[in-house]
């Protein structure tokens, strides 16, 4: 298929290792959903159940990774000329909603036990946790791997899920010995709201992420007056303005700039010396510099301000 448009940094993102990764850590959590919903409901273990509720949320949140992985392939068209990148953060977003409103039905029903406390099979919670936990330090294992190889906003976020999973199965096999030796089934309910915690604190830092790349906020790694006074130090350059800095995706980032040049270099040779400076220090690949003169291009009271203090 021939592409819409000539694009010198691909809109697209090569997936192979990722998306295989993906399916089998979605075929594992989904049998393992199963699993506990069933022994969640036979044992009467509200701590089951709440990590089967986190375990759904997982597997929902593979598949809009899956199909945000799938869409990233696609090449830019006349609508969406920058493909379809930002859908992996609309993805990261509704699974970081989907965790907090998840994460406040946990508590909510935390209180209800707390008030009336029911009986709970201890040996099958206990088996199915065993069994959990297991299952959890696979897929964890290899999200971390996939994780390494590829910055995904995805991934981190599923890695983060099973990070949480594998501490909830820890805490409802300690929940399921304390109750053991103890006695006192109020152990399932405040495991519960521990867990909730967890996936409430995953939840908010997700959304939070996702939400500052769709506001298109300067992302945490780069410094925006430092990358101002690089291009500055460029030969010819007198002043810079009307910068941004923006992610369309976890790993793909854009930078436009407006700069004001002397008269007698080369403007190209500017623009070229520029992108060389951000590819190389900053690793941004997609930018776009305009080359201005405050003497030909109006810029208002800024505009006479810098002509008659510079020029």
């Amino acid at each position: 298929m021939k592409a819409y448009d000539y694009h010198h940094l691909n809109h697209v993102k090569e997936r192979q290792s990722s998306t295989k990764t993906l399916w089998i850590t979605l075929l594992l959590t989904l049998f393992f959903t199963v699993v506990e919903i069933v022994g969640g409901l036979l044992s009467h273990s509200l701590a089951l159940l709440s990590d089967s509720a986190h375990m759904i949320s997982d597997v929902l949140a593979l598949g809009l990774s899956l199909t945000a992985s799938y869409l990233a392939t696609r090449n830019p068209n006349r609508k969406y000329t920058f493909g379809f990148l930002r859908f992996e953060i609309i993805a990261s977003f509704l699974n970081g909603l989907a965790l907090v409103v998840i994460a406040i039905g946990i508590f909510i029903e935390s209180i209800h036990r707390l008030i009336q406390p029911r009986d709970i099979h201890m040996q099958l919670m206990l088996i199915i946790a065993t069994v959990g936990l297991f299952v959890n330090i696979v897929l964890t294992i290899i999200l971390s791997r996939s994780s390494k190889k590829e910055e995904n906003l995805n991934i981190k976020s599923a890695l983060w899920h099973f990070i949480g999973d594998l501490l909830s199965s820890v805490g409802i096999i300690v929940s399921s010995v304390l109750i053991y030796l103890t006695g006192y089934y109020i152990f399932d309910p405040l495991i519960s709201m521990i867990i909730g915690g967890i996936i409430f604190y995953g939840g908010s830092k997700i959304i939070r992420e996702s939400y500052l790349i769709l506001m298109e906020a300067v992302p945490e790694k780069f410094d925006l007056d430092s990358i101002r006074q690089e291009i500055s130090k460029v030969e010819g350059v007198k002043d810079v303005h009307e910068l941004h800095l923006w992610a369309v995706s976890t790993d793909h980032y854009s930078l436009t700039a407006h700069v004001f040049i002397h008269e007698d270099v080369q403007p190209f040779e500017v623009i070229q010396a520029i992108n060389h400076i951000l590819k190389e220090k900053y690793g941004i690949e997609h930018s776009t510099i305009q080359i201005e003169h405050p003497a030909i291009h109006d810029h208002g009271d800024y505009g006479k301000q810098f002509l008659t203090v510079k020029c």
